[in-house]
């Protein structure tokens, strides 16, 4: 659905570049961008969105060079989440945010008040709130609703789960999974691996601006070289299961290890 194509950027003496990344977005998956903080992830989010363009190189949408497309041609088809929802809230209650988005998006203004229903519902949120009298972690479910409301093609999140607690977080994902599986591609940029292996289906991995590797995330997340690289670490699960060795390689869930533990234990 996306695709770079040897893409540079860099904004200058504040550092932040992205250097000669190439990678295709694949249609209707989940996808994670991961590494260090300072790596690139959120350059690349905002490039995949056209809020920047780059340097040198392509970004293509449907193989559509996204520098020729206009601005609304974009927000139509692609959500985005900020990393922090003050820098996206701008009306005084939460259902005149959600309509804000949608005036932009969804021609059809029958349709305004369902799209606002159904995302209002799946993250508990209140219409007639003041946005700004919200919990950081209340704010953030208010600019993901205004993200998801109008059902994009693709979605953009920068750390849709920072602020949240576990619940919420959970609560988010669900809807972010249901809207996948109803055919939206999902691109997240996360530092929370556990996130990344429940959710996501491909990974990319950033390091110093520059793509290290990408792949399935049961594959990256079961390489050590690439994360020592990007100065990460796997999934607890997947980390345990790695230092046990042999019989427990393929192991990505706690019960998964318990069966496995009791059944070492019933040999013994």
């Amino acid at each position: 659905m996306i695709r770079f194509d040897d893409v540079s950027f860099s904004y200058g003496d504040r550092g932040g570049a992205v250097r000669n990344v190439s990678f295709t977005l694949q249609k209707a998956r989940i996808t994670a961008i991961i590494g260090a903080n300072g790596a690139g992830k959120s350059t690349v989010s905002k490039l995949m969105r056209g809020l920047i363009r780059p340097l040198s190189g392509r970004v293509l949408l449907e193989e559509r060079d996204m520098a020729e497309m206009k601005t609304s041609q974009l927000a139509a088809r692609i959500g985005f989440l900020f990393q922090n929802p003050d820098r996206q809230i701008c009306r005084s209650t939460v259902r005149e945010e959600l309509l804000f988005s949608l005036q932009f998006t969804v021609p059809d203004k029958a349709r305004h008040e369902a799209c606002c229903r159904e995302v209002l519902d799946a993250l508990r949120l209140n219409p007639d709130d003041d946005p700004m009298m919200l919990s950081r972690g209340e704010r953030q479910r208010v600019a993901m609703a205004s993200a998801m409301v109008h059902k994009p093609e693709l979605l953009i999140l920068d750390e849709p789960t920072t602020g949240l607690d576990y619940r919420e977080c959970t609560a988010i994902m669900e809807y972010v999974r249901s809207l996948n599986q109803s055919g939206t591609t999902v691109a997240m940029v996360c530092h929370d691996m556990e996130i990344v292996q429940d959710y996501a289906d491909q990974v990319l991995v950033m390091n110093a601006g520059k793509l290290i590797a990408s792949g399935e995330a049961e594959q990256v997340f079961r390489d050590r070289e690439t994360l020592d690289a990007a100065s990460l670490l796997p999934p607890q699960i997947i980390d345990l299961s790695l230092r046990l060795g042999a019989g427990y390689e393929h192991i990505r869930h706690v019960d998964e290890m318990a069966a496995a533990i009791a059944e070492r234990r019933g040999r013994a």
